[in-house]
């Protein structure tokens, strides 16, 4: 039973953390969204351009986001090996999501505003996205070690340590 309910409690956990990392990556998704069509529709930057500067606006968001709320509770030793694998694995998503586009507008011939955004920021950033919640989690915010049990009074190992006797029988006593 304790089984069960330990592998219930891991699956709300995992249940509460997805939930905060897609209500950060929700803002993300935002930022995304719109700093690319600003840039592919405003200022007319070409759709991949647009897209890596829309993705890296993204990262930026969501890292602080990530960090502070949704992993707020996990290992924060190592900023710079965090920071660098965050940055590793925001940039293969970033290729994901950006590759989904140029597939659709370059190779798939699918060039309208809503074939690029469908692309990009529907498909591109839906698998990104699975990509990135377990690269984060698994790589990027460690989980805190357990800290050690604490030290054994030691009179009670000094005891463990002893063998024990048999009493001896009483003297003049016949057993």
């Amino acid at each position: 039973m304790s089984e069960r309910r330990t592998l219930r409690d891991r699956l709300r956990g995992i249940a509460q953390e997805a939930a905060k990392f897609g209500t950060v990556g929700a803002f993300g998704f935002l930022v995304n969204v719109v700093v690319f069509n600003l840039c592919a529709h405003v200022a007319h930057l070409a759709p991949l351009r647009a897209g890596v500067i829309a993705t890296s606006a993204a990262i930026c968001t969501n890292y602080l986001g990530n960090r502070h709320w949704t992993y707020r509770h996990r290992d924060k030793t190592g900023r710079s090996r965090e920071a660098g694998l965050f940055l590793l694995f925001s940039c293969v998503g970033m290729v994901i999501e950006n590759g989904a586009l140029a597939l659709s507008h370059y190779g798939l011939g699918f060039t309208s505003p809503l074939a690029d955004n469908l692309a990009k920021n529907v498909i591109g950033l839906g698998i990104g996205s699975l990509f990135r919640f377990w690269s984060y989690r698994t790589w990027v915010f460690r989980t805190v070690a357990p800290p050690p049990p604490p030290p054994e009074d030691e009179t009670a190992s000094v005891a463990a340590l002893t063998p024990r006797r048999e009493a001896a029988p009483p003297r003049g006593s016949r057993g």
